[in-house]
């Protein structure tokens, strides 16, 4: 068992700070190392620091919800969840595999930017993943695409991972060009997303993408994905669709994104 690591978040002062923003401290041979929450590569590094930081102290539960509404959504269509070939992405170290695997899925493939991720999911969950690929989807290589082609995706899934910089939206959508007619798709967003005065680039993506005739949408939930550090809810909606038609590669163009 990982030993536990000491966290402490700064003084309430300063929590007045933007989820990018957010940071705490690391103690270490009894020195305070300074990590922002979005310091994935420094955290992923750490065992056992990510689930300890945003599940144990935060209390995160988007994995087991994204994961509900998409089984909920297959079962009323009276398919099966192992039948599902899973392109998880912004894979991390597995806690969104795991859960798939919870409901049978039997083929997922992960992939992130993140070279310290992909070292952080075979370390801490072996055998959640058939692949998993380290490629940034803004500019992949040929070999890349067709390496993922080859798995014919029919689900992508993504939790706590799109908006905020880390996945933009030309990464999601080549993702999402990867999933076959019929396919499903199942990720979480930040609230605000939804909202019209959110004019940011994912944000008219996603709505885009919601109202389009290209997905059917089965699950909309707003529900906390997890606490800010000073205990408040942070609530976002889960969302669950799939795709009807295919997407237009100029999709994104036509939003000037």
């Amino acid at each position: 068992m990982t030993k536990p690591h000491r966290i402490q978040f700064p003084p309430e002062q300063e929590h007045d700070l933007s989820q990018s923003e957010a940071y705490f401290y690391l103690f270490e041979n009894g020195e305070p190392v300074r990590l922002r929450f979005h310091d994935y590569d420094e955290i992923f590094s750490r065992p056992g620091l990510y689930e300890q930081l945003f599940y144990d102290r935060l209390k995160c539960k988007s994995p087991q919800k994204v994961v509900e509404l998409l089984q909920r959504s297959v079962s009323s269509e009276l398919e099966s969840c192992s039948e599902l070939r899973v392109l998880d992405l912004g894979a991390g170290n597995g806690m969104m595999a795991e859960e798939l695997r919870r409901i049978g899925v039997s083929r997922i493939v992960g992939a992130d930017i993140l070279p310290e991720a992909h070292e952080a999911a075979y370390r801490d969950r072996p055998f959640v993943y058939d692949d998993y690929l380290v490629a940034d989807f803004t500019s992949m290589s040929a070999g890349q695409l067709e390496e993922l082609k080859d798995w014919k995706f029919n689900c992508l899934t993504s939790v706590a991972a799109l908006g905020f910089g880390d996945i933009p939206p030309s990464a999601f959508f080549q993702a999402l060009s990867l999933v076959a007619v019929n396919g499903w798709v199942a990720f979480n967003i930040k609230e605000t997303f939804l909202d019209k005065s959110d004019q940011t680039g994912f944000a008219r993506f996603v709505r885009e993408l919601i109202f389009s005739e290209y997905l059917d949408i089965y699950q909309l939930e707003r529900y906390t994905h997890r606490l800010s550090m000073e205990g408040v809810r942070l609530k976002y909606y889960a969302l669950v669709g799939r795709v009807v038609a295919p997407i237009p590669d100029d999709f994104l163009k036509s939003l000037d994104i």
